[in-house]
């Protein structure tokens, strides 16, 4: 197996790298609320940027507006937005998640509605998924989709939905059938956001993070909202939890940026401060790292290639999400202890290490190992599917 990057991939790397180091100036980034991660950071005229260098849906179709470039090169544009910490808040769901269940199960109508504005930077995207009494045990959802005439009737409440506050749809899932078991009444849907009867309460959480509850009260919605076939939504559910789990590899460009400015205090240290008894356990730590960094680029690699084969993953994504996110994890409790107390102190304090980064990073990684699915569902989805076990 060659693990090299062709002469192509390379050049496009440069020239990504080469228009974030231009675009993604201090004075920007500092006008940018929410760092990290970048995929919460919300800003349209980044977007626009991206836009106007044609990248928003590079791996898309040409068919539907994309450059129909392949999965790899796209990781390699992921992992370098997510290195610079690009911040892509405004069309990330979009692009990935949104865009992608659209094309597999949409109608055509749906695709000549929603596709050429999503490339276009012109809509956002919501997923409503999570309820109050259904997270990890997503198939008990209760939001209610009642068929009425030429509409369905919404009734529910979801929680911790994620640039709910920004966002123009909603891909909402809503239980069409309540008599049917509950993995086989469930309906997917576009939501306009303007709708009367959607209220968005956003609410502050753990590192300054904000999500969102949503509630329906008597939403009409019309039947042609509803994705892909009525009562079929839990499968279509899963092609954009796949591919949310995709693309979360490439959050090896965010710890390897992270590792890096965590390394690079840990040498400055060493040459003051730290005595050697304390500094070798530390140095084994970092060491492996470094290991765990590479490995978990190496999934990325590999979901990329099954992308490119045609295979949409799912207990291989549930792989490489449990171990980025958990390496996260890891890697900022690592942060907190090379930079010690100091490392508590928040952004714009002058004794803040790393610009006050690491206060907010090893808050928000307890988030990451819970969205998109917890550690313990994707171990689930592991055992079953990928290694065969019984229920």
């Amino acid at each position: 197996m060659d693990f090299r990057f062709s002469a192509q991939q390379e050049a496009f790397r440069g020239e990504v790298r080469d228009f974030l180091r231009k675009e993604l100036t201090p004075d920007f980034l500092s006008q940018i609320k929410f760092r990290p991660p970048a995929y919460l950071a919300y800003s349209p005229e980044f977007t626009r940027k991206l836009v106007q260098q044609g990248w928003l849906g590079i791996g898309w179709p040409q068919e539907y507006g994309g450059q129909g470039r392949p999965y790899m090169e796209q990781l390699v544009y992921n992992e370098e937005l997510a290195y610079h910490g690009a911040p892509i808040g405004c069309h990330f769901l979009a692009e990935t998640m949104a865009g992608p269940t659209l094309m597999r199960v949409g109608t055509q109508e749906q695709k000549n509605e929603y596709l050429p504005r999503i490339l276009a930077g012109e809509i956002t995207f919501c997923l409503g998924y999570t309820e109050p009494g259904a997270g990890s045990d997503l198939a008990s959802l209760q939001t209610r989709a009642t068929a009425n005439g030429t509409s369905y009737i919404i009734n529910g409440q979801k929680t911790f939905i994620t640039l709910a506050q920004h966002a123009h749809y909603c891909l909402l899932a809503a239980r069409t059938d309540p008599d049917a078991p509950k993995h086989r009444g469930i309906s997917l849907f576009i939501a306009d956001m303007t709708s009367p009867g959607i209220t968005v309460q956003p609410t502050s959480t753990i590192g300054d993070m904000v999500v969102n509850d949503i509630f329906f009260d008597d939403v009409h919605i019309p039947k042609t909202a509803l994705v892909g076939e009525e009562n079929k939504g839990w499968y279509h559910l899963g092609i954009a939890l796949d591919y949310e789990r995709a693309f979360s590899a490439a959050a090896a460009g965010y710890l390897q940026y992270t590792f890096e400015q965590i390394l690079a205090y840990a040498r400055e240290k060493r040459r003051y401060e730290q005595p050697p008894h304390g500094y070798y356990p530390l140095r084994y730590k970092l060491a492996q790292l470094a290991i765990d960094i590479e490995v978990g680029r190496m999934f990325g690699y590999r979901l990329a290639w099954l992308l490119e084969q045609g295979i949409v993953p799912f207990y291989e994504a549930s792989i490489a999400k449990v171990f980025t996110s958990e390496l996260e994890r890891r890697l900022t409790n690592i942060g907190m202890e090379v930079t010690k107390l100091y490392g508590q102190l928040k952004e714009g304090s002058k004794w803040a290490p790393l610009q006050g980064t690491m206060e907010r990073a090893c808050q928000l990684a307890f988030m990451v190992t819970i969205g998109g699915g917890t550690s313990e569902i994707q171990r689930n989805i592991i055992a079953f599917m990928g290694l065969g076990l019984p229920r």
